[in-house]
């Protein structure tokens, strides 16, 4: 492995062990720490579905958004490693590496959160409890806490439909995963619009050809 690929690595898994490390600590606090709905300068609930609160519920639901995450985090990695072995620019590795950590930091809540979690309605939550976990394997909950609504007001009384009704501009509730696939993403655009359109394709294209040869 030369220097280059050294130094590529030393990012990928800096930014990976950073962002996942803080994501996790903190859900594990906030679980531990708070009830459903509580408020502490954050807003503690538990995700049904996908980013930022956007449901895709049952079980058979939260069963197969685990496996995409499962699939879809294998996946990034992949590309991951293989945008490394191609010495791809500092900032498509960046923006991926922020994208995966984000995928594989709700997977661990999903797939692990209700084993070793009970409920947090009405009381803390507790590590590993005698009486067993709130879900089973795959069908954990992903702890959000983070709520910035930037407007929050009542529509106007002469609206029709929604007069007198209350109104909040970006009331979603996210975590640490979350905002780093947001950043991964915005990051991987500015990346691909505007300075290195052809990176991705590349690295994909370059594994095909491979792929053919053996």
């Amino acid at each position: 492995m030369d220097k280059e690929q050294k130094k590529r690595h030393g990012l990928v898994w800096g930014i990976v062990a950073l962002v996942l490390i803080a994501d996790q600590v903190l859900k594990i606090w906030v679980k531990t720490h708070m009830q459903i709905g509580e408020w502490c300068r954050l807003h503690f609930i538990e995700n049904e579905g996908m980013a930022f609160g956007m449901a895709f519920g049952g079980t058979v639901g939260k069963v197969i958004l685990s496996l995409f995450r499962l699939v879809a985090s294998g996946f990034i990695l992949w590309l991951l490693l293989r945008m490394i072995r191609s010495k791809a620019n500092l900032l498509l590795l960046s923006s991926v590496a922020l994208i995966f950590v984000g995928a594989v930091g709700n997977l661990i809540d999903s797939c692990f959160y209700g084993l070793i979690f009970n409920e947090s309605y009405y009381h803390l939550a507790t590590m590993f409890p005698p009486e067993g976990g709130y879900a089973p394997l795959l069908q954990g909950r992903v702890v959000d806490m983070f709520y910035f609504p930037l407007i929050s007001t009542t529509w106007p009384q002469w609206m029709p439909f929604v007069g007198g009704e209350p109104f909040e501009f970006f009331n979603a509730i996210f975590n640490i995963a979350d905002s780093a696939i947001t950043v991964g993403v915005v990051l991987l655009l500015i990346d691909q619009l505007f300075l290195h359109r052809d990176s991705i394709s590349a690295t994909v294209t370059e594994a095909k050809e491979e792929v053919a040869e053996e």
